[in-house]
């Protein structure tokens, strides 16, 4: 053994206290440190010929990198839909990395009944049933993915071919409506070589809404003329989650062949307040959910679910044919489910979260977010120089500029705010109009942290 390695060994518990050290106080301070870091990062060196140890790896880090990285976990950071990790989720991390469990079948570990007992709480946080069955990935992007490429095998069902055999020019062209698809899904679709083009976006609802007219979705079905399509409805836009009417929808059903997949990416916590919980009806008649974690349950990146109501075209896709492994019978193992054969253990730091803090933390989270989303909103409506784009229907905040909102204008807006260190927000594009979106799904984020992204917006607007 190299001698480096062998005297980590040795000293294994002395390093991870100095490693639980370092984190402690990186995360003690994440409210104190520049939200985010805009400045030039460190030039590359050249790889060492010899190894420092990973006491020296650390102190490497710690001088050269840690104080570039931003406080993405923290309050205010307000970009894309970002949660934190909460401790326990945090605690949950450490463990899937020290246990090092690759998480693909039942052969030789309990990590997959574990898996499967996670499955089922968020099965029951977001109201499911029984009839979807779920595995873990890395994301909304690849769970919107698994969703699609089973849509994939059920269009060639309808057409009498197997497209995992055939391969997808079986199908010929497919027909993809939605009414304001995440730019997750064209991506998708370019994937499983359905190809971009054949997303045909149907007309939303009027008076600034993202949600699609389902009136104009049933026209759109009725010119198939009895065509296979697929479905894929927003639970939660981007810019202003907007929740597309999911009862309806699959009501449509009863007339028309589709495929209805559900991007619950952030949307479908929703769930968890009453007072908004009627915005997920309908989302157990879906064929295929999509819903991140490292958004709104607050777990380290990454991870994600996806459900689905027909597990038999899952295997079908993504069954992996080795003679070591045999073919999957009774309850697949996960390596049949998803795309990875090798996967880490990212049930591990969901189970902590919910065990620790179970459905009522985890909606106190949810709601107070929504609040805190309403009092910034209320804030930039009383504020000189901005202006509100949409309504605050639940976490994320649209607005821009009040006169003159070009897109130098705005982007420079949210660097300013971003060179503040007090918060970070992405820009956007809404309705004609260039923006900023601040999303709020930290667990961290208190209505002090809000007041101070609103000042730190009030000063930037008045600078421009």
């Amino acid at each position: 053994m190299d001698r480096v390695l062998a005297d980590d060994l040795s000293r294994l518990p002395e390093l991870l206290q100095s490693a639980r050290d370092f984190a402690a106080r990186e995360v003690s301070g994440l409210e104190a440190r520049p939200v985010a870091h805009l400045g030039k990062a460190p030039d590359a060196e050249p790889l060492p010929a010899g190894g420092a140890g990973a006491e020296g790896a650390l102190a490497r880090f710690a001088e050269r990198w840690a104080p570039g990285f931003s406080a993405s976990a923290g309050p205010r950071y307000l970009g894309f839909v970002t949660g934190g990790a909460t401790p326990a989720a945090l605690t949950g991390d450490w463990l899937t990395g020290a246990y090092d469990q690759n998480a693909t079948g039942v052969g030789d570990s309990s990590a997959t009944a574990l898996e499967h007992e996670t499955l089922g709480w968020l099965r029951e946080l977001f109201g499911l049933s029984g009839a979807h069955s779920g595995a873990f990935v890395t994301g909304a992007t690849v769970s919107n993915t698994v969703g699609l490429a089973l849509a994939r095998e059920w269009l060639g069902e309808r057409l009498g071919v197997s497209v995992s055999e055939a391969g997808v020019a079986a199908l010929g062209s497919v027909d993809v409506l939605s009414g304001s698809p995440h730019s997750s899904i064209p991506k998708a679709l370019s994937v499983l070589g359905i190809g971009r083009d054949r997303l045909r976006t149907v007309p939303v609802l009027p008076g600034g809404r993202e949600a699609v007219d389902v009136a104009r979705l049933a026209e759109a079905l009725d010119e198939l003329d009895g065509r296979p399509a697929v479905v894929v409805a927003n639970a939660g836009t981007v810019n202003t989650v907007d929740f597309d009417d999911l009862r309806a929808i699959a009501a449509l059903k009863e007339r028309y062949d589709f495929w209805l997949h559900v991007d619950a990416a952030f949307g479908g916590f929703a769930a968890l307040s009453p007072e908004h919980a009627h915005l997920t009806d309908g989302l157990d008649a879906a064929d295929s959910v999509c819903v991140d974690l490292h958004k709104w349950l607050n777990v380290p990146y990454d991870a994600a679910v996806q459900f689905t109501r027909h597990r038999d075209l899952q295997v079908r896709v993504f069954h992996n044919s080795s003679p070591y492994l045999g073919l999957p019978t009774g309850e697949p193992d996960f390596v049949h489910l998803t795309p990875e054969n090798s996967r880490r253990l990212r049930a591990l730091p969901a189970w902590f979260s919910l065990a620790a803090y179970g459905r009522e933390g985890h909606r106190e989270i949810v709601e107070r977010n929504i609040a805190l989303a309403r009092h910034l909103g209320d804030r930039i409506t009383d504020a000189p120089g901005l202006r509100l784009l949409a309504p605050v229907r639940l976490n994320v905040v649209c607005f821009t500029l009040d006169g003159d909102p070009t897109r130098e204008r705005v982007h420079a807006l949210g660097r300013a705010v971003a060179e503040s260190g007090e918060a970070f927000m992405t820009p956007t594009f809404y309705e004609g109009t260039h923006a900023l979106r601040a999303a709020f799904s930290n667990w961290r984020t208190t209505e002090a942290d809000t007041d101070r992204v609103a000042a730190a917006l009030e000063r930037a607007v008045s600078s421009l």
